[in-house]
């Protein structure tokens, strides 16, 4: 038998105990055996693999897998197989009825509404699609509706009265998203480009929009400087705003972590910025504690199909150079957006539905956790905590699979020890 490391036993026991809660029929949530602590040397990748038909497989040895960190092969020091079984089916009442168990139930889907940066029309097609799959679940699924903001949660119910209420009360929260009118019009990207890689092409574009809005205003030099100002400005919110999205997601994870069975937590999200070294730490952070909490984080893309492009309003009269600027910040700021919800469906055996406006479809399948889910562990070794990224590579020996796990993870400085 492999020796597994103290770590992942925990994990392997904190598992077992909620398998062994649901069964039983507790209905309250045990305090977790353990505390999550951060030690990035300590690498969990949750890991979900599927032959040529797209089956999961679930009959893979330790010795089936290689973990390369930035190409360097490491020691595998854990490894865990986590399966759900089959789930029971509902009784009937003599009404037809399904009946809610007594027993705490298998399975619990949360549904997490980004609604700190969808747009109305986002919200409003998502909202539709969450009432087509809570009407679907059965009587033996709890589910929970719930917005990043914090201002709605539902409590975790099977009510779907209650669960319908807490939707229709979901808004736009605008406080961190671009309103359009101001000079110059920059979002966190292009901001962050100025404020902390002091991009002149960026500041120049900035610039241009700000004497573009200013017809009268004829000197270069305090254009560049107010668009200085608007960038330190745009970058303030954007920092604000990754720490509020971050606290609320570990939030959402702690919460999911302590109901007791396997769960699902379900984010839909346009996506947001994480372009500092700040935000790839706290994104980092967010997959462990998911990952050795038994969280699988499945995302879908609020805006469905969606264009790159400048739209016309937002062209203004600039110069053509300028406008292309705007198109290259807009579709990389999308970028980021999509990679920070692949990553957390990647790095926590999650799924991340995407580029499609069925809805729907896309969030039904969703709302159950993967039939099989490897996590391994390793400790990284020789690692140099500064504030880089480490990409992650998870080879299977066995031929004719498909394989899905963390892309990577980021390795932040050690805060220095206080002098007495």
């Amino acid at each position: 038998m492999p020796a597994h490391s103290t770590s992942l036993l925990l994990v392997c026991c904190s598992i077992l105990a909620s398998i062994l809660q649901a069964q039983k029929g507790q209905t309250t949530a045990e305090k977790n055996p353990y505390t999550v602590q951060s030690n990035v040397d300590l690498v969990l990748v949750p890991v979900v693999v599927r032959d040529r038909e797209g089956r999961l497989v679930g009959d893979l040895t330790e010795q089936d897998f290689q973990i390369f960190d930035n190409n360097k092969r490491q020691v595998i020091s854990g490894f865990m197989l986590a399966s759900v079984g089959p789930q029971p089916i509902p009784r009937k009442t003599i009404e037809g009825r399904p009946q809610i168990p007594t027993t705490s139930p298998r399975r619990f889907v949360i549904l997490l509404f980004d609604d700190l940066h969808v747009t109305f029309s986002d919200l409003a097609r998502s909202k539709e699609a969450a009432k087509r799959v809570l009407a679907e679940l059965n009587g033996s699924d709890l589910s929970a509706v719930i917005s990043l903001s914090g201002s709605v949660n539902s409590g975790i119910t099977a009510d779907q009265v209650t669960l319908l209420a807490a939707l229709a009360k979901i808004r736009p929260q605008t406080v961190f998203q671009k309103t359009g009118t101001d000079c110059p019009d920059m979002d966190y990207y292009q901001a962050e480009l100025i404020v902390n890689e002091h991009d002149s092409v960026a500041l120049q574009a900035a610039t241009e929009d700000v004497l573009n809005c200013n017809p009268s205003l004829d000197n270069p030099g305090i254009a560049e400087r107010l668009a200085e100002h608007a960038a330190e400005r745009v970058f303030a919110l954007g920092e604000q705003d990754n720490r509020v999205s971050f606290a609320s997601l570990r939030d959402a994870v702690k919460r999911t972590a302590a109901l007791p069975g396997l769960s699902t937590l379900i984010l839909i999200s346009p996506g947001f910025s994480t372009v500092t070294a700040q935000a790839k730490h706290e994104e980092s952070q967010l997959i462990d504690n998911a990952a050795i909490s038994n969280v699988t984080i499945n995302t879908l893309d609020a805006r469905g199909l969606y264009t790159t492009e400048v739209n016309a309003s937002d062209r203004g009269a600039t110069s053509t150079r300028t406008n292309q600027l705007k198109s290259e910040y807009l579709r990389s700021s999308m970028t980021q957006g999509e990679n920070i919800m692949a990553e957390l469906a990647d790095g926590t055996g999650g799924t991340f539905v995407h580029n499609t406006n069925d809805l729907s479809g896309g969030l039904k399948s969703l709302s159950s956790p993967p039939q099989y889910l490897y996590v391994l562990e390793f400790h990284s070794r020789d690692l140099k905590h500064n504030n880089t990224y480490h990409r992650l590579k998870v080879r299977v020996t066995r031929k004719g699979v498909r394989v899905q796990a963390r892309k990577g993870y980021f390795a932040s400085k050690l805060p220095k020890a206080k002098s007495r």
